[in-house]
């Protein structure tokens, strides 16, 4: 049985959660065929712009070797923030899937909605809610083992 990209991206999640990072995990799709995945390794690599999205748009850059990802798609387990959201939109991926809403941190549908601005040049279509259960779950239950540590 073929997993979906977003299967793919709650393993990396998982993966994530494993390493002690926080568990979100994104791949990137070009006519059907997984062109690259990842999770956030921001602490592990003291790396601020370790995101999962920012790692795997640089892991399929070099895949495809161009620093656009024009008829690509990202599926990613938690709303991107407006770094990410910024990075998608100059590789101007042309769908964006994510699981999870971020109210806090996220940059598509809550906060600066970046899509929306003016100074946006690449808007990428956007579906929300893909596997929203399961990352969900996986980024409440994390959260609750730092408060108890």
């Amino acid at each position: 049985m073929t997993k979906t990209p977003m299967e793919i991206a709650l393993e990396e999640a998982i993966s994530a959660n494993a390493n002690d990072e926080v568990p979100v995990g994104a791949v990137i799709v070009k006519d059907g065929q997984v062109i690259a995945k990842a999770s956030n390794l921001t602490h592990k690599k003291f790396d601020p712009t370790g995101h999962a999205e920012m790692r795997v748009i640089r892991l399929a850059c070099e895949a495809l070797r161009s620093e656009r990802l024009v008829d690509c798609d990202l599926y990613v387990t938690l709303e991107p923030c407006t770094m990410c959201a910024a990075a998608i939109s100059f590789a101007r991926i042309r769908r964006l899937y994510f699981a999870a809403s971020d109210e806090k941190g996220g940059a598509v549908e809550h906060g600066v909605r970046f899509y929306s601005q003016p100074t946006c040049h690449h808007r990428p279509e956007v579906y929300s809610g893909l596997g929203e259960r399961q990352a969900s779950r996986l980024l409440k239950n994390f959260f609750a083992g730092k408060r108890e540590e």
